[in-house]
């Protein structure tokens, strides 16, 4: 899966709620839960999205009800479509 230039990230990041460029070559998205059991739901949903893709976000859990989802397609060294396709259906369950 080739990878995207600049102009293709900027584009596919419009159309996402919540997405961020990271630090280097990855997208990132923050969410807040009301309580630790409800981000911990949300964990293991975005789990199965992964493992159904064979596409795997690092995930962050962090404070009680916060978690962090950073995407890139690491064995191309950037990010790709895969990497916005499994963060549009992640926005389906936020």
């Amino acid at each position: 899966m080739p990878l995207l230039d600049d102009a293709q990230i900027d584009e596919r990041l419009g159309s996402l709620e919540g997405w961020r460029r990271g630090d280097g070559p990855e997208i990132q998205r923050e969410l807040e839960f009301p309580d630790f059991a409800a981000a911990i739901d949300f964990v293991d949903r975005v789990a199965e999205l992964a493992e159904a893709a064979n596409h795997h976000p690092d995930i962050l859990l962090h404070g009680w009800n916060k978690v962090r989802l950073t995407l890139s397609t690491h064995s191309q060294g950037g990010l790709t479509q895969a990497d916005f396709g499994l963060a549009e259906q992640i926005d389906q369950l936020a």
